[in-house]
Order: C-alpha cells, then structure tokens, then sequence
C-alpha cells in the first residue's frame, strides 16, 4: 500500500513538472517523433542592436550560421555556431549592427555536413536566392507606404481577376513602358501604344477589372539573375524562397533590399488606381527538393515520402510537400500572413491545391480573414499525379463545400466552353459541339445545387460542388493549354477572320454572364496568340508576351470586354453570392434546340434595378429564332453592340413581344422595358 502511494506522489510530481515545462517551453507536441515549435519568430529579425536567428532543426547535430559580406561570391565574415533551444529549434543572437549582410545555415545531421542554405523564413536574399539577407524591412517601405489601403471591396461577387506574367505584361516595345518586364512597369502611367491606345497600368483601369492575378513572383530557382542580359523566361512555379520577391523582376537583383522595395511600389500603385493584387502561390513542391532549405536542414520531414525512401510526385515536378504535417503548415500559414501583411497582398491562388489538405486550408482561410476578410483564396481543386495524401482529406473541387470559404477553379464551364484540354482539335459549345449544353448551364449556376441541371449530362462533374456561386472560378482560358484565340483557330477551321473574332467575344461573354467569380486570361480582350503553344512555360518572349499594337488592331473587341465588364458590374443579378438566391432567381427555359441556353433571372435579383433579364447563348452558325416570355423586351447586347439603355444595337427592333433572332456565335441579352 505504501508502495502504490509513493508511486501516485511520484505520478504527480511527473505530471506537475510536465506542466511547468509545458508553460517554460511551449506546448510540447511531436510531428513524426519531432517536437512541434509553436513561437512566431522563426526567421532572422533585425535591429541595430542585434539579429536573432532562429531556425527549427530538430535532428541536427550542430548547425553552423556564415556571414558573408556579400550575396554571391565575396569574403566570410563570421563563422559562429548556433546553440540548441526549445522544442527542436536553434537560436544565435549575434550582437551589433549586421544590416545588408548576407548569411547561410550548415547542419549537420548524422555526421554528415548538408549544403550551405538561407533557411525557409528568409525576407530577403542576394542574387539568384542562394543566401539570405539581414534586411531592415521598415527602410524598403516606399514613401507613402503608411498610408496604403487595399481597394474597397463589398464582397468577392464584386471581383473581375485578370491573370498575367509578369513579363509578359510590358515586355514588348508596343507596351511604351520603360522598365519594361519589371515590378516598376505597373507603377508607369501614362502609357500608351504607337497607335495611342492605353497600355500599362492605364488599360487595366479603362478595361474596368477588379483584381490582377500575378503568375509566381516569389523567389524562383530557373532565372539566372546574374546573367538577366541574355534571353530567359519562365512561368515560375519552381520555388526556391517563399517569402522573398523574384529578383529578376527588379531592377537590381544583387541588393536584397530593392526587390522588395520594388514589390511593395507595384502593389501601392495598384491600390492607388483601385485594383487589388493576387499571388500565385506554388507550396505543393519544390523545384528541387535535395537542395531546398527543407531538406537539408529536416531531412525527409517536410516532403511526402514513398515507402522506398524516394520522393512521391503528385505535383508530377518531382516531389510533394506535406502540408499535414504540423511545421508544413505551420510554414505555409506564417508565409501567407507575411505576405498579406508585409505586401498587403489581396487574394491567394493555390498551385494544385488537390495536393494540400483541407485543414491547412481551412487554416490559412481563417488566419488570413482574421487580418482582412476580404482577403480572396482560391487554387486548382485537383492533383497533377496521385499523392499518399488520402482522398477524403485532399483539398480538392469535391470536397469544396468543406473549404469554408476557399474557391476553387470550374474545369466543367472551362471545358464546356472551350473543348478538352487535352486536345487542341476538339471543340466546345463555342465551336459548335452540341452536347455539353448542361455544362454550360452547371457553369452559369457556379457549380451549385440547381433543379432544373441534369447532373449525368455535366462533363466531368455528376453533382454540385460549391456551397456557394462564390466558390466557383468561372473561366475558359489561363496561362496554361491554349490561349483562347489559338483555341478558336484549331477548332474552327474553316471559319473566317469575322467569325473567329465572335467566338473570341462569345466565349468571355458566357463567362462574364455567369455567376461565380469571373478570371480573364491576360490579353483576350486584345486576341492574344501563342501561336499555338499551350505549355509556354519556358518559351520566349516572342511566344508569351502582349502585343499592344493588338489593341488597335482589335479595339471592337476590347470595347466589348470592357462593355461586357461594365454591365456585370453595374447589374448585381449576374453575381448573385448564394446558392439560394440563384436557387429563387434564375430559370432555365425548356428549349429543344441544339446549341442554344436560354435562362431568367428575376425579381430584382440581389436587388438588380433591372426586373427581368433574359440571357440567350446561341453556338449555332446560323441565327436562331426564339420565343419570348410574355412581356415587352429591350434587347442590351448582342455581339454587335452593348447598351445598357437599348438604344443602338445594331440591326435589331429595340422592343420585342413574341420572338426575337440570336445571331450566330452570339449572346443576347434583353430586359423588359419599363426597367430601361
């Protein structure tokens, strides 16, 4: 007896001292038999004073931290010894002013030295990302910086995303911008095409779009930014440093210091001009594992593993991240918080999300909207490859209505709209393949719960998926597969120059008519070629970049766009923000025609001052005459003309009673009358 309770008294005093430890050093949690560090000062921070480094590597030996008095080449000047802390991390205060200086890690891990690395927390790095920088980020601050807000926003129904590279963007000596390929181009106004049309900054504002999507502008590995005079390109989903701006885009990539003062002057003149600013971001792999921060300072943690010991590969890039594990994403949260704070960062889209988890999604969704709520995610709901990460948990389209919040893109109106992705010569609604008119209609609710949609007939999809319209990116065309207009020329092959040019307005003019959150490829509204390149990842300028002379060329087809955004903006019924409301609202006529989608929207739908709008799409090559609804309709759009009043649309009776044509290759928009 006396025994036992000496054993309880001892039990106690365990627990008791577990307890305290518990409140010294942190909540103590294992991830794959490593402790769980729970601090937020992972990273190096400076002061004048002192730079702290902090860095969890819970199965090193020894790491060693080198200050070099350069970011590429240069002399050591310190070479110091890190101390083991807390929860499998390693600390080094290093006394005295160390700002714009250079430094790497060096574990060493069962006896073995890895390669010299700036760690995963890096803010700032020398040339082509191979050291980090101690960087005061308050001096990077543009003057004004202080007083920079992100553009209103009521709610993500309001959003028109524009997705661009940022080279492609100014490159091109139409553009009449001279920092032409860098950050600073979006900070040029004024700027216009030989022929006078605006370019830069100033077409984004006359076009009339929300938000501007920027293909990867983190640290990326297959630029060589010492050698930016030769001819490089690259889309950029090959990370190397999460939390620092490519240095190519700057105009000096040896100082840490002005890509980020650069960055942070593109994002301010967005805001200033009313448009918010969305990253792409690519956490699911790295270019290349064995030289990452990652692995060489956690060996085989923060990658998914195959049984054998070899990488797994369902980013089909070599290698996967594991965002389940606790300092994955525990990683993938702060790096997104620092951008969205640091950069004012507006919106996230997620390189195949299908890859990451639905509870580090759900984090980064809540953590994110505790800064700003309208902070804007959305990512690829699928996988390029298979993953061990299990089905249920997967962060993919299906399981969109388990993403609080997170949207994900449609590949059903995608496709719909387009043809396959897998083949250049197959053609969609656009092009006159019959059959996918339920695809149409599943894209024009946003993926949502429907009555009148018979999901067997969808292409990819045999049930909803959003909760709400708000999680479906309506889309034909982005920076991968064809770009809308080599799409148009392979599969409608013997159409005219006019006919092709219908198509290019039609097949936005479905997307901007649908509900969801609306995403235009960058240059559409000027026929951008790729000439028939769908993978450019790695093509020339001549083969990616916008030519602004189009603009002149093709300016009835930019007027279109911008008219077409204009009236989505202007009319709340075409971005209705629930299910419900869509539910209520909108009603698809009983029509037995091929290639045609009629529908109604409404009773003021989402408080529209337009009572009843009636929307036709019309893929036939041939005019297609209609019944109405009974009532008196003013026609607004057709592909001849947009007019909010109804006035001018040419070679068309403004009000009509019992029937009216849709011509070919066309939408046409009416409303009744007494709402004109």
């Amino acid at each position: 007896m006396l025994q036992r309770k000496i054993n309880l008294f001892t039990l106690i005093a365990v627990i008791t001292m577990t307890i305290v430890s518990c409140q010294i050093t942190g909540k103590q949690e294992l991830t794959d038999g490593y402790p769980v560090y729970h601090g937020d000062d992972l990273g190096v921070y400076y002061s004048p004073e002192k730079t702290t480094f902090r860095v969890w590597a819970p199965s090193a030996e020894a790491i060693t931290v080198k200050i070099y008095d350069q970011g590429h080449e240069g002399n050591v000047l310190e070479t110091l010894q890190m101390e083991k802390d807390v929860n499998g991390t390693w600390l080094l205060e290093l006394e005295g002013d160390w700002k714009d200086k250079y430094y790497t890690y060096q574990a060493q891990i069962d006896g073995e030295l890895k390669l010299e690395v700036p760690d995963p927390y890096a803010r700032a790095v020398g040339v082509n990302g191979n050291r980090g920088m101690i960087v005061d980020l308050a001096s990077t601050n543009p003057e004004g910086w202080e007083i920079d807000d992100r553009p209103e926003l009521s709610s993500f129904a309001d959003m028109v995303i524009w997705e661009i590279h940022m080279r492609d963007f100014s490159i091109h000596p139409s553009s009449g911008i001279k920092n032409r390929g860098k950050y600073l181009a979006f900070t040029e106004t004024g700027t216009s095409s030989p022929e006078g049309h605006k370019t830069g900054i100033d077409h984004l504002v006359e076009l009339g779009i929300s938000h501007v999507h920027l293909l990867p502008v983190y640290d990326f590995y297959t630029i060589d930014e010492t050698r930016l005079d030769e001819p490089q390109f690259n889309w950029g989903y090959d990370p190397k440093n999460y939390n620092v701006p490519q240095g190519s885009y700057s105009t000096d990539p040896f100082d840490g210091n002005v890509r980020i003062r650069e960055f942070k002057k593109m994002v301010q003149s967005l805001h200033n001009h009313g448009i918010r600013v969305i990253m792409d971001v690519v956490y699911n792999h790295m270019y290349n594992a064995q030289t990452s921060a990652f692995e060489n300072l956690v060996p085989g943690y923060y990658f998914r593993m195959n049984p054998d010991g070899t990488f797994s590969d369902g980013a089909s890039c070599g290698n996967e991240t594991a965002s389940e594990k606790a300092m994955m994403r525990k990683f993938m949260v702060e790096s997104v918080k620092y951008w969205a704070q640091e950069y004012r960062i507006d919106g996230f889209r997620f390189d195949l999300m299908g890859l990451h988890d639905i509870e580090t999604m759900n984090l980064i969704r809540k953590e994110l909207h505790d800064i700003d709520p309208t902070i804007f995610l959305y990512g690829e709901g699928w996988t390029a490859g298979d993953t061990p990460l299990p089905e249920h948990n997967r962060a993919i389209k299906v399981h969109a209505e388990s993403l609080n919040g997170v949207a994900v893109f449609s590949d059903d109106i995608r496709d719909a709209i387009r043809g396959p992705w897998w083949d250049n010569d197959a053609p969609g609604f656009m092009a006159g393949q019959s059959g996918l008119e339920e695809s149409i209609k599943f894209g024009v609710v946003a993926s949502t719960r429907h009555p009148q949609i018979n999901y067997s007939a969808v292409n990819y999809s045999d049930a909803p998926y959003a909760a709400n319209p708000l999680q479906t990116i309506t889309y034909v065309t982005c920076h991968d597969n064809p770009c809308l207009w080599d799409k148009v020329e392979y599969t409608c092959i013997d159409c005219t120059k006019e006919e092709m040019l219908d198509m290019q307005k039609f097949a936005n003019a479905i997307v901007l008519t649908s509900q969801g959150v609306p995403l235009l490829h960058a240059g559409e509204e000027i026929v951008r070629t790729k000439f028939g390149e769908h993978n450019s990842y790695n093509l020339p300028d001549s083969i990616n970049q916008l030519v602004w002379h189009n603009k002149h060329t093709y300016r009835d087809v930019f007027d279109f766009y911008k008219d077409m955004i204009s009236l989505r903006l202007n009319h709340p019924a075409f971005r209705m923000p629930t299910a419900e409301m869509v539910q209520k609202h909108l009603r698809f006529f009983d029509i037995h025609q091929p290639l045609l989608v009629g529908f109604h929207i409404g009773d003021h739908a989402n408080g529209d001052k337009w009572k009843d709008i009636l929307v036709f799409y019309n893929a036939n090559a041939h005019d297609v005459e209609v019944d109405l609804p009974e009532g008196d309709w003013v026609i607004i759009a057709t592909k001849y003309s947009i007019e909010e009043t109804g006035s001018t649309v040419d070679g068309y009776n403004q009000v009509q009673n019992v029937k009216t044509t849709i011509p070919d290759r066309s939408i046409m928009i009416l409303v009744d009358k007494a709402s004109v």
